[in-house]
């Protein structure tokens, strides 16, 4: 003990200069620990892993592209009312109604097709005559679809086997030749062969007359033609109008200014 009391001094000095070569000794190992775990929490943060980006939408700006490639027009003629405002006219008296002046309302639009009738091509074989020359046929031929009136009449015709008329060619004689059942006919103008037979008579639509009427004006045409100016004219809205085409559902005009064409279509029904 005696000597513990004596070399205190040195025991402890011994003692700490153990501590710090053992400090010495570990304080390496903790130098690199330490910097170990700094590059680690140095590679989180600085190689930390990045979410990818989600692909753009971009449909709005193509959307704005295709508008803006796309030709934008404005309509300044039918539905602006600000810089075209819409007139009304009068129906004649005894109405005095006012409609509006649009399409439909007025115009050749606003015609209406009341009737169609058919037209017809109409053969008829009338007698048969025999001579030194031969077999001759009468054969009556009437045009109802005819432009000119006198076109119109049943008109007669005295023809042999193969010999040609300004309206047909008779090509064969069905029974005997000086009584026959039936004539087929060649027709000139479609080459088209036709069979009349006796105390039948031929009937093939030609063509359709119509009647019209326009009631903004209370105006009305009956039997009207193709190519043939009505009397009176068709005037409606100020302007004048000639039929080019009639058929049993539709009836074709044509302005006489600028031969604009106008389709009417025709509803038995409404």
């Amino acid at each position: 003990m005696d000597v513990l009391k004596k070399h205190y001094e040195k025991v402890l000095l011994g003692v700490v200069l153990l501590g710090l070569v053992v400090s010495a000794a570990f304080l390496p190992l903790m130098i690199a620990g330490e910097r170990k775990s700094l590059q680690e929490m140095a590679e989180k943060i600085i190689n930390k892993p990045v979410k990818p980006l989600p692909p753009l939408d971009l449909a709005k700006q193509d959307a704005l592209l295709r508008r803006m490639q796309t030709t934008f027009t404005l309509d300044f003629k039918e539905t602006n009312k600000l810089f075209n405002s819409v007139p009304w006219q009068r129906k004649p008296p005894p109405e005095s109604q006012l409609i509006k002046v649009q399409k439909g309302n007025v115009g050749v639009e606003a015609i209406v097709v009341t009737k169609t009738s058919p037209l017809y091509l109409i053969i008829t074989l009338d007698g048969v005559s025999t001579n030194a020359t031969g077999v001759r046929y009468a054969i009556g031929v009437e045009r109802e679809a005819a432009t000119k009136s006198e076109q119109r009449k049943k008109k007669p015709y005295y023809a042999s086997l193969n010999t040609k008329s300004d309206m047909f060619v008779i090509r064969e004689v069905r029974g005997p030749a000086d009584n026959p059942t039936e004539l087929v006919l060649e027709l000139n103008d479609t080459a088209e062969h036709v069979v009349v037979k006796k105390g039948t008579p031929f009937q093939q639509v030609d063509g359709y007359t119509a009647d019209l009427k326009y009631d903004p004006e209370r105006k009305t045409w009956s039997a009207v033609r193709a190519g043939v100016t009505p009397r009176p004219p068709i005037i409606v809205a100020g302007e004048e109008y000639i039929i080019v085409a009639i058929t049993k559902n539709e009836v074709v005009l044509s302005a006489k200014l600028n031969n604009k064409k106008t389709s009417i279509p025709y509803n038995p029904g409404s």
